[in-house]
């Protein structure tokens, strides 16, 4: 009996005992994941630890030395008012090209629930802007835009019927319109993909009973479209304002956040600061500043976002 329960219930030092090739095995697999982690660890934990560093020295090829400076670096940040500019220039920005592609992603969505000769190669050209690089989409909406070489003050002028002389690149507001033209003819695709795949899971027989019911158009569209499409919407807008927000490519090739700096965003603020500057420290700040202004956004769309599955 007690031989019995021995056995059944063996010790905990002869249920940690392994074979020589198990352990063997596991040391393996330990040996082949360690070059990963490391390289991972390098290329991670070390650049963020030294930005933590950056942070409270002046750290500037212009000065010699790495001199301790405590809160100096967030205090000219946060009292430039460049970078206070540049901050409501990327709010305005990011809200603008937003709002302008999720109404014309939508617009074509609905526009393309329906089956009819051509859909698949239409939606083919339309998605084509998504696979080419931010800096192209720039330097052609630039040659496209550009006075007096580009054609579009020509095509405007023809259809006038008087000459236009419009200056997009450096007019204000007009090189903000330009910046908003490329992002949104860039962009659009994006929410018009996410919101298409939305309109095509709604179920048909949802429509079908509203039909039979007699219920309008635009009823079954604020009654049953948009409350089965509120998920899919949640999502599209905030993978595009997480990405909008960091605005950069096409103002760099474009206005080169001029004339001066009136089209700076955040990010062209920060490599102004950093990388023509050379003042590393101050824009390590201003990233540090921008990363917390961003998780908090993100900690709120997130927030709605899981809502929005819930219900």
């Amino acid at each position: 009996m007690g031989d019995a329960a021995f056995a059944d219930n063996p010790t905990p030092v002869s249920r940690r005992r392994l074979p020589s090739a198990a352990r063997s095995d596991r040391r393996f697999k330990w040996l082949l994941v360690t070059p990963a982690i490391l390289v991972i660890l390098a290329i991670s934990i070390y650049p963020l630890v030294f930005s933590i560093w950056v942070l409270f020295v002046n750290y500037d090829f212009q000065i010699p030395g790495h001199a301790y400076v405590g809160l100096k670096n967030f205090r000219q940040v946060i009292f430039d008012p460049v970078a206070r500019y540049s901050l409501l220039v990327t709010v305005c920005l990011t809200a603008t090209n937003v709002l302008i592609e999720f109404l014309l992603g939508l617009a074509i969505a609905l526009a393309m629930t329906k089956t009819f000769r051509g859909r698949g190669i239409i939606i083919s050209i339309i998605i084509v802007p998504l696979f080419i690089s931010p800096v192209i989409v720039g330097q052609a909406w630039a040659l496209l835009l550009q006075r007096p070489f580009g054609p579009t003050n020509y095509l405007l002028g023809q259809l006038l019927g008087q000459e236009v002389t419009i200056s997009w690149l450096t007019q204000w507001p007009w090189n903000f319109v330009a910046l908003v033209l490329a992002d949104v003819w860039q962009w659009t695709p994006f929410m018009f993909v996410i919101l298409l795949a939305g309109l095509t899971a709604i179920p048909p027989h949802v429509y079908e009973a509203a039909e039979l019911d007699g219920v309008g158009t635009w009823q079954t569209f604020w009654h049953i479209t948009m409350p089965y499409l509120a998920p899919m919407i949640a999502l599209a807008v905030t993978f595009r304002l997480l990405d909008s927000i960091r605005l950069f490519d096409t103002i760099f090739i474009m206005t080169g956040g001029g004339p001066g700096t009136q089209t700076y965003t955040v990010s062209y603020y920060l490599y102004t600061i950093g990388f023509t500057q050379f003042h590393l420290s101050r824009a390590t700040a201003g990233a540090w500043i921008f990363l917390i202004l961003t998780l908090i956004v993100v900690v709120f769309l997130v927030r709605r976002l899981l809502k929005q599955e819930e219900s």
